[in-house]
């Protein structure tokens, strides 16, 4: 039986994990985390989660919560799941990060956490989103003179823009050309800005509604165009991909890994 701390247990994704952990046999959610603010603070994290009740309340006690764990799920904030990591590495608890939005000092303080335990992070928990991830690369490598754009749409709350996925698989259809992101990316596209420039990769975002999750990469060149599209009906898949990553991450040595790392489909 693995224990899990959730952080962010009062969010959606929080929400969702605590639901689908219900379908799997090994793993026990023993601690609820959020911040003290949360509205949810006190109650049972199973009714909070529209589930039964599993007698975890939520609590605003990070260090507490984590110690009872095995393996820590953090859906947090940016800033908050950087400081969870290095908390994660004092108490030597492997961590799944699944948060967005991350900087690049927080980036840092995961990878600083990573060199004393292990620390899986990825900006997109689903399993057919990392197929897709993994696939990019090859096709961008193979089709070097195709033209790329990045369609993401999110529901209407989501505070970053353009989504931690959407940037994922720019990253890495740029790393098969041989280029890095900042040299080709173009956000969104305005006013007189004259033929696209070869070797560009445009990422754009839609907010709209209640939408989980859509991704879609265009290739295209003269005469067809290849296009590839994720969608998301619901956060289960979201939720089931980071406790899979949990069950994986419970034994892992200290490192920094991802969700490719779990699949077994790091080249």
């Amino acid at each position: 039986m693995i224990k899990i701390a959730i952080l962010g247990a009062g969010g959606r994704m929080g929400q969702a994990v605590i639901r689908c952990a219900r379908r799997l046999e090994n793993l026990k959610i023993v601690a609820a985390i959020d911040a003290e603010q949360c509205p949810h603070m006190g109650k049972d994290a199973g009714i909070v989660a529209g589930t039964m009740d599993i007698g975890v309340l939520i609590t605003a006690d990070v260090s507490k919560g984590a110690d009872k764990a095995d393996v820590l799920v953090d859906f947090s904030f940016p800033s908050s799941s950087a400081r969870h990591a290095l908390l994660a590495a004092e108490l030597k608890k492997p961590i799944v990060v699944g948060t967005t939005g991350l900087n690049r000092e927080e980036k840092d303080s995961l990878k600083k956490a990573s060199a004393r335990t292990a620390v899986l992070c990825s900006p997109n928990m689903s399993m057919g989103v990392n197929i897709l991830d993994a696939a990019i690369g090859r096709i961008a490598k193979a089709l070097a003179n195709y033209d790329i754009e990045i369609i993401e749409t999110h529901h209407a709350q989501k505070k970053d823009a353009p989504s931690g996925t959407a940037l994922r698989l720019a990253e890495t259809a740029a790393a098969a050309r041989g280029v890095h992101l900042d040299n080709a990316a173009v956000y969104g596209r305005k006013g007189n800005t004259g033929e696209r420039t070869p070797g560009q990769i445009g990422v754009h975002a839609v907010r709209a509604g209640d939408v989980v999750g859509d991704h879609t990469v265009i290739f295209a060149s003269e005469g067809e165009r290849l296009e590839l599209t994720h969608r998301a009906s619901n956060r289960d898949c979201f939720a089931l991909g980071a406790l899979r990553a949990a069950q994986w991450i419970a034994k892992r040595p200290p490192g920094l890994y991802d969700m490719r790392d779990v699949l077994g489909i790091r080249e």
